[in-house]
């Protein structure tokens, strides 16, 4: 094997653990990563973890990426599992695999939907694998459209400024949306993700035992804000 593959190899397996490294703090201590913590860890000399990530920035910035692939992952992956016509138990199905993976990965979850890390500002690198989760929704509702499945909500249920902001938004991310429903498709993944905070952050400890119940009834009542038909 040459020697740049072997070095490529290394380096590859190098950033591996440091990011394992780091999700061991991130459970641990939070997204108050130190580089030197994790550095000493892994039995490295503080400065040579800086070769591999220039900055705790950088750090976060990649555990982020990868957390928001591992999300969408999940998502897309349900979502394309029931039958392509039942939009309904595709939304169920896609609900339930974000909500799955934010109960076995909580501290990445926490990293991409709890508190804002104080002087950490996400890159543009970050944007695109963050709307892989709310793309698998509003490719439900594109597919509702095209196949007659779903018709939209009229268009006076917005305001003038309202229906102005989301048809820019439509015209940008989701084209072929009209900003009615994607005002209701927005609403239903935002709410969804209430849900799996309040879950996952104690706000539901002594108030819902049945969680797994509360969890479908509730992804049912979204289901219906946004207009998705019970299978025929």
């Amino acid at each position: 094997m040459p020697a740049s593959s072997i070095r490529a190899r290394v380096r590859a397996e190098m950033l591996d653990e440091i990011k394992t490294v780091a999700r061991q703090h991130l459970a641990t201590d939070g997204a108050n990563l130190s580089l030197r913590a994790v550095a000493r860890d892994m039995g490295m000399v503080s400065s040579a973890i800086y070769r591999y990530f220039p900055s705790r920035d950088d750090l976060l910035t990649a555990l982020i990426i990868e957390a928001y692939n591992a999300l969408g992952d999940a998502v897309e992956a349900a979502a394309a599992g029931p039958d392509r016509l039942d939009l309904r138990a595709r939304w169920h199905a896609a609900c339930r695999a974000a909500r799955d993976w934010a109960l076995t990965h909580p501290a990445e979850y926490a990293l991409l939907y709890g508190s804002p890390v104080p002087g950490y500002a996400a890159p543009d690198d970050t944007v695109s694998p963050a709307q892989r989760p709310p793309l698998t929704l509003v490719g439900l509702l594109r597919e509702g459209l095209e196949t007659g499945l779903l018709s939209p909500p009229p268009a006076d249920e917005l305001s003038t400024p309202l229906h102005d902001d989301l048809t820019e938004l439509a015209d940008v991310f989701f084209t072929g949306i009209p900003p009615a429903l994607l005002a209701r498709g927005m609403a239903g993944w935002t709410q969804l993700f209430g849900l799996i905070s309040f879950e996952l952050f104690g706000r539901l400890n002594q108030t819902v035992a049945h969680r797994d119940e509360y969890f479908d009834h509730q992804v049912g009542l979204l289901a219906d804000l946004i207009g998705l038909p019970q299978p025929r």
